[in-house]
C-alpha cells in the first residue's frame, strides 16, 4: 500500500465532513487515520465561512438576531445537514429504549422521531441565542463563536476515532474511521486546538483566552459523555453519532463562551 500523504488526508477530512467539491482519492484506513486528524482544519474552513457570512449581513446592516440564524444556517449548508441528521437519529435511537440492533435500526430510517425533533428544536434554539447575544456584544465576538465552535465540533470526531472506539456497525462511516487515530495523537491535535483557541482568545483579553480555551476542552468533555453513553448503548459508534458528536460540541461550545 502507498503512502498516505498530507494531502489525502486533507481530502478525505474536507470530502467526508463537509459538503465542500473536494474529491476523496483514498478511501482505506490511512486516509481515514491522516483525515480525522484533520477533521478540526476543515472545522476551522466551516466557522471562517459561517462568520464570514455573519459579518458580510451586519456590515449590511442586518440585526444581531438575523446574523446569528445564518451563521448557525452555514455549518448546516456545508454539511448539507448530515450533522444535524445525525443528532436527531442518534437522539431517537437513544431515547427508542431498545436493545441496540433495534435502536440502530431505528437511527436508519430516512424519517425523524419525536426525540430527533425536540432534540433538533432545542440545539438549534441554543446555537442561534448564544450567537445572538455575542453578536449583540461586536461582530468579532460572534465571529469568534463560530470559528471555536465550528473547530471544536470536528475535533471531537477525531477524539471519536481513536484507537479502543469501536464501530457498531461493519459498514458505513463509522467503521472506516472507528479506531484509526492513535490516543496520542489525538491528545496531540487537541492540544493544539486549545491552545489556538486561547491565543485567539487574546484578543479580548485574558479573560477571552481563558474562555476559549474552556470552550473547547468543555465542548471535548460533553461529546466523551455522548461517545461513551452511545458505546454502551449501540456497541460502537456509527455515522450518526459522529453527527451527534459535532452538534453536541459545537453547542456546548457555543453555552461557554456566552457565560460569563
Amino acid at each position: 500500500m502507498s503512502r498516505t500523504s498530507p494531502a489525502d488526508g486533507i481530502r478525505f477530512a474536507f470530502g467526508t465532513l463537509t459538503a465542500l467539491p473536494v474529491r476523496v482519492t483514498r478511501w482505506d484506513r490511512g486516509a481515514a487515520r491522516s483525515g480525522m486528524q484533520c477533521a478540526p482544519l476543515a472545522g476551522l474552513v466551516v466557522g471562517l465561512c459561517a462568520a464570514g457570512v455573519g459579518g458580510v449581513l451586519t456590515f449590511l446592516g442586518a440585526g444581531p438576531l438575523l446574523a446569528a440564524v445564518a451563521t448557525a444556517a452555514v455549518p448546516a449548508a456545508l454539511t448539507r445537514g448530515l450533522h444535524l441528521d445525525g443528532l436527531a437519529d442518534t437522539a431517537d435511537g437513544l431515547g427508542s429504549a431498545r436493545p441496540a440492533d433495534d435502536a440502530l435500526r431505528i437511527m436508519k430510517q430516512s424519517d425523524i422521531g419525536p426525540f430527533g425533533v425536540i432534540t433538533l428544536l432545542f440545539v438549534l434554539l441554543a446555537q442561534v441565542a448564544v450567537l445572538f447575544q455575542l453578536y449583540e456584544a461586536s461582530w468579532a465576538r460572534g465571529a469568534f463563536a463560530a470559528v471555536v465552535s465550528a473547530t471544536a465540533a470536528r475535533l471531537a470526531l477525531t477524539l471519536a476515532a481513536r484507537d479502543g472506539v469501536p464501530p457498531a456497525r461493519p459498514e458505513g462511516l463509522g467503521a472506516a474511521v472507528a479506531g484509526v487515530v492513535p490516543r496520542a495523537r489525538a491528545a496531540g491535535v487537541a492540544a493544539v486546538v486549545v491552545a489556538a483557541a486561547a491565543a485567539v482568545g487574546l484578543l479580548f483579553g485574558a479573560a477571552g483566552a481563558v474562555r476559549g480555551a474552556a470552550a473547547v476542552v468543555l465542548a471535548l468533555g460533553a461529546g466523551e459523555l455522548l461517545l461513551r453513553h452511545c458505546v454502551r448503548r449501540f456497541g460502537g459508534v456509527t455515522g450518526d453519532v459522529f453527527g451527534g458528536l459535532a452538534e453536541t460540541a459545537a453547542t456546548g461550545s457555543l453555552v461557554v463562551l456566552a457565560l460569563g
